[in-house]
């Protein structure tokens, strides 16, 4: 069992043997890093900001990060965990913890080194993507998602027309929601206003559609294809690096188009039958866009 807790400047002796430990175990790096140089001070300085987070295994502390909340991101500083520790969860559990944290945040970053590539490798797995590299630095980053109230058709539409403002040639847009969840509705309102050709209406019965226009709509339906491979198979008179691509029932089948991809979750509530669009944004293309 693995418990995370947040803590203060008061963990600073803890937090810091900790850090030492687990950046002691790392291949030596050209420049070094300079968590090795950290001081019972500088720890307890930086603690002393936004805190930290410690994970322990039956009581043991293992794990540890370092929150900096800057105006619009949550930093991780100083992630390491004990080498033995290593693969047991604790660093997913600190990652998914800080995560808690970063509300009324555009999202998570943090630094890595190319010259570690399984750890970059674990950050990929949790859904952080390169924005900048600075050899031998990666600047990496998760973006939050967003929640829009839908309360009725109109602000389904007003969405649509939103993210016509929001896309450009080769975004891919992923469609997750059950039956009547406003995924046409919302891909209709989307079309028109980019001033796409032809009626946007559910592709179940062709796969999909394309609809010419100043940057072309490519439509579709997933929800008969057995895989990614099918979908990218799919034989579309258009290029989609010049298109818009929506795909209705993508989850798990599309993402393998696109690194940079918005991936909108459409749930009803029963009662009411209100909408609430989640829109999570993905790779580096989205970072540069305020949703």
């Amino acid at each position: 069992m693995i418990e995370v807790k947040l803590v203060g400047p008061e963990a600073a002796d803890e937090v810091l043997a900790v850090v030492h430990a687990a950046f002691r175990d790392r291949p030596v790096l050209d420049p070094p890093g300079d968590a090795l140089a950290e001081t019972r001070e500088s720890m307890a300085r930086a603690l002393g900001q936004d805190g930290g987070l410690i994970a322990l295994v039956e009581g043991e502390l293992v794990g540890a990060l370092v929150l900096d909340r800057q105006p619009d991101w949550l930093w991780l500083r100083r992630v390491g965990v004990l080498a033995r520790f290593r693969g047991a969860g604790a660093a997913h559990a600190l990652v998914a913890a800080a995560e808690q944290h970063a509300s009324g945040c555009r999202g998570l970053r943090l630094i890595a080194r190319e010259e570690l590539p399984q750890t970059v490798q674990f950050w990929k797995s949790l859904g952080y993507f390169v924005i900048a590299r600075r050899s031998p630095y990666l600047e990496m980053a998760k973006l939050a998602p967003t929640a829009v109230m839908l309360p009725d058709l109109e602000a389904t539409q007003a969405l649509g027309v939103k993210l016509a403002g929001l896309v450009q040639p080769g975004d891919v847009v992923i469609l997750t929601g059950g039956l009547g969840a406003g995924k046409t509705t919302l891909t209709k309102s989307l079309g028109q206003a980019m001033g796409v050709r032809g009626e946007v209406t559910s592709p179940t019965f062709v796969i999909a559609r394309v609809h010419p226009g100043p940057t072309p709509l490519v439509h579709v339906d997933a929800y008969r294809l057995g895989g990614a491979a099918e979908l990218d198979d799919l034989d579309l008179d258009t290029d989609l690096d010049d298109a818009v691509t929506v795909i209705e029932w993508g989850a798990g089948l599309a993402e393998a188009l696109s690194s940079d991809r918005l991936e909108i979750s459409l749930d009803v509530d029963p009662d009411t039958e209100a909408r609430t669009a989640t829109l999570t944004p993905i790779g580096a293309r989205w970072a540069q866009v305020s949703l």
